[in-house]
């Protein structure tokens, strides 16, 4: 379906190493340099500016890539329709979902699993940017993004999930007795907050822009269970979304409180490309996504 020369490529694109794009496709480093050598002869082009391992693709190998990354995707889909005809959905279906959004997302793949139990689930953890970078790369079938971040015309996004902030303090800490806090009190508060490269961060820090506030954030990382632990042992706080309290332990030794002045709404959706037609497992997954009962 599509030459094992432009595979080599997308993988040394992937993994940026002869030696580690070699053995995710199973063959020696010199057969994939050999590889890449002659298809920059077949097209003319240099493809590959090449160091001690490699360091990156030329111009006229991005093009390429691009080409190959669009032709490897089609392979793919033609398989999971074929498949689809012969007996049922099949293949692997791969998600990104940001990590405030991974509590809620098997509300959306166990009933997938269930009806289509051919399909191989494959649900991986990154930020925003990392996934809609992967969409466009189709290393992703979709995502689960805030829907604020998918508003580009090369994106559907089917709006899923609404819910609120929390301020996380530990139980018994002197916040601990309240059912609420305001955003501005919030801000006086020690706290441990998520990195400012991710999305979320960067909404908490604009309600507090926007208030004119200054918060004191005394720790940051870009785990939700380092945030949990950091919150438990003191003296931090944190805010995250409701959900993340569903995780499994999450919510020992902690106490929620509703973030107020204002009320924040979080809203989350699934996103892939916009194609017309859907590739059918995009296609299977957002059907279903449309019959969940409505969050928020």
């Amino acid at each position: 379906m599509i030459s094992r020369k432009y595979l080599y490529l997308i993988s040394l694109a992937d993994e940026r190493h002869f030696g580690r794009a070699a053995t995710a496709c199973h063959v020696s480093p010199s057969t994939l340099s050999t590889a890449i050598r002659e298809l920059e002869q077949e097209l003319g082009v240099v493809l590959v500016e090449r160091g001690k391992s490699f360091v990156r693709l030329t111009a006229e190998g991005e093009c390429v890539l691009a080409h190959a990354r669009r032709a490897a995707a089609g392979a793919g889909e033609l398989h999971q329709a074929l498949d689809a005809l012969r007996g049922g959905l099949g293949g692997q279906l791969r998600l990104g979902v940001i990590p405030t959004a991974l509590a809620v997302v098997s509300s959306l793949t166990s009933p997938f699993a269930l009806r289509h139990p051919r399909v191989d689930i494959d649900v991986r953890s990154a930020s925003t940017q990392a996934i809609l970078g992967a969409l466009r790369d189709f290393q992703l079938e979709a995502g689960v993004l805030y829907t604020e971040s998918a508003t580009s015309p090369d994106l559907h996004c089917l709006p899923l999930w609404a819910e609120d902030l929390v301020f996380i303090t530990r139980s018994g800490g002197p916040r601990a007795a309240a059912d609420d806090i305001a955003w501005r009190d919030a801000a006086a508060e020690p706290l441990c907050l998520l990195s400012r490269d991710m999305h979320h961060r960067q909404t908490v820090d604009r309600v507090f822009a926007e208030l004119g506030c200054a918060p004191r954030v005394g720790l940051e990382t870009n785990s939700l269970t380092s945030i949990l632990a950091h919150v438990r042992a003191g003296p931090w706080n944190g805010i995250l979304p409701r959900s993340v309290l569903s995780l499994i332990g999450a919510s020992e030794g902690l106490h929620a409180l509703r973030l107020v002045s204002p009320c924040v709404e979080w809203r989350t959706g699934l996103v892939t490309l916009a194609r017309d037609p859907q590739p059918p497992l995009s296609a299977a997954l957002f059907a279903l996504a449309a019959q969940l009962p409505p969050s928020g």
